[in-house]
Parts: C-alpha cells; structure tokens; sequence
C-alpha cells in the first residue's frame, strides 16, 4: 500500500533548555557522588520520561522534605522552593543541592531587591504551579500578589499603588504577559517592572519557532507532559497562529491517528523538559505510516550552559 506524502516541520529550537539540562546533571551527578538513594522533591523537571530514567538510577522522588531521611541528600527541582525548605533542611544538617533554574533564581532576586526598597510585588503566573510557590515563598506572606489574567489585575488588593513592582513566572505565554503587564501599567502607572523580560530565553525561543511553523501546518503537535505549563503554552501559540489542530502528547503512542486523517503538512516541536528521544519517537511513528519529508524550521540558535553547583564539581 502506498503511503501518503507528510511534510514535516520540525521546530528548531525545541526540547531541553539549559536548566533542564543542568537539573538532571545535578542529580546524576548527585549519585554519582553519594551513591543511591539520591532524594528529589518534586519531580525536577516536568516530564514522566526523564524522572523515570533518573528513577531507575537510584532517585527517589518524594512531595515534601518530611518525606525525606536526615542521612542521604536532597536535590529541590529545577523549578526553584520556598525559603522555607532550605532552611528546614539546613536545621536538620541535611546534604542539600539546589537545581532552581538559574534564570529562576534571578526572579527570585528581583522580589528580594523590589521587597528590601519597600515594595509589595505582584506575580504574573499560574496559582498552583511549584515556580509560583517558589518565587512567593521567597517573601513573607502578603508581600506577594498573584495574578493569573488581565481580569484579576482589575481587582488585586494592594496596599499603595505607588509602591509595586511585579515579576512574572518564566514559562508563560509572551503574548499574554503582554497584555497582563499592560493591564498593570495602565492600573498602577508608577509600577516598576524588570529591567529585562522575566519570561526566559528558551520559552520566548520555543514559542516564536511554533509561530514560524503553525500557519503552514494541517495539525502541530507538541511533545511535553500535561503539567508543564512551557509546553502547554505551545498549544495554545499554535492553536492563535493558524494552526486548526494543535495537540499536546507525551509518547507517541498518544497521538490520535483519527484526528490527523488526511494531513499533509505537520508540525512537530517539544516542550523544555522533553528529551529528543522522544521527538525521535513521534517522527519515527509517522514514518511508519507515511512518506515522510522532514524540514527542519530553526528560528533561534542556543548555545546557553549553567554550571552545576560547586559542591557537585568538588571530590567526595
């Protein structure tokens, strides 16, 4: 039987950025130094794949640092903690390592240095998600306002208006923070805001290569788990951008062949925390049942790198 011709279009850049690439260093590195078991709170990146594999090298994977033994190490994920949770760790002179994403950290620093010159911060980001309790746990409560949409801008509670800066979580739509942050502009015109665009590199990079890819694709999909919210955003960039069938997956054995009858153009592209293996996988399954073409659409070139921390690079 002969197969139907597929363009592909795969996005480039796509999958790991530089702190999830750091992240699962730090832990392999953490093993290899230590030996098993290594404990990790919260899983340290958002995709099932890579804490699977680091599981099988000896992590363990636990909700909270109660859940861990005082005598065996502790890595906090790559999507930053409250201040609390080093400081418990620290009191029960527990072996800790730190795999907040660097550009994470840096947020961290801005509410640090707005709350030390007597401002109250607002967060643009999602109620729920571990960088947002990351990034409001570093104050203390009420000293961060969280809002989610140009909506709760209309009625966040604050305490002088002439007095706040915001930060936004690093793995959200370019296109909304847009108008989240003009919404505060135009609310508090004397709000301070970062002096460079909080959203990181690899976010910003992933969603403009989507943009490139979406208007000229039948369907797009995104490899990345449902609870990562950088890939999630990718669904939605293509789905605005042209794209009438945008779908996130985190195997190739859950895309739904129905829904792609009669394509003829595809594009492809992975959330920060999907290794290539499995970009490799889901091109490789619509080889099996078409005459696939693959052009590779590269919007952006990364070479960024983060250094693990020091005690990682020092003997045992």
């Amino acid at each position: 039987m002969t197969k139907s011709p597929l363009t592909i279009y795969l996005a480039a850049p796509r999958g790991f950025c530089a702190g999830v690439d750091r992240a699962i260093k730090i832990v392999e590195m953490a093993i290899q130094k230590w030996g098993a078991p290594v404990y990790v709170r919260h899983e340290i990146v958002h995709n099932k794949y890579v804490v699977d594999s680091l599981r099988d090298q000896g992590a363990v994977f636990v909700e909270e640092l109660e859940d861990c033994p005082d005598d065996r190490p502790v890595i906090f994920s790559a999507h930053g903690v409250p201040k609390s949770v080093p400081a418990a760790a620290k009191t029960r002179n527990m072996i800790y390592v730190d795999a907040t994403c660097p550009l994470v950290s840096k947020v961290h620093i801005e509410a640090e240095r707005h709350f030390e010159n007597g401002l109250q911060i607002i967060m643009i980001g999602h109620a729920g998600h571990p960088e947002t309790i990351g990034t409001m746990g570093q104050l203390p409560q009420g000293e961060v306002l969280l809002v989610e949409t140009v909506e709760d801008v209309a009625s966040v509670p604050v305490r002088d208006p002439a007095k706040l800066a915001f930060v936004t979580q690093t793995t959200l739509s370019v296109d909304d923070t847009i108008d989240i942050i003009a919404a505060l502009n135009e609310r508090f015109p004397q709000i301070v805001g970062p002096h460079k665009e909080d959203i990181c590199y690899a976010t910003t990079n992933r969603q403009a290569s989507v943009k490139a890819i979406a208007p000229q694709s039948d369907a797009l999909l995104v490899v990345g788990a449902p609870n990562s919210s950088n890939s999630r955003r990718l669904v939605e960039v293509a789905s605005r951008n042209g794209c009438d069938y945008a779908q996130l997956v985190q195997r190739a054995t859950e895309i739904d062949w129905r829904a792609l009858d009669g394509i003829r153009t595809l594009g492809i592209t992975a959330g920060a925390s999907a290794p290539e293996v499995l970009i490799n996988e889901v091109v490789d399954a619509f080889r099996d049942r078409f005459d696939v073409t693959v052009e590779i659409v590269e919007t952006a070139q990364e070479n960024i790198e983060f250094k693990v921390p020091r005690v990682l690079r020092e003997p045992a």
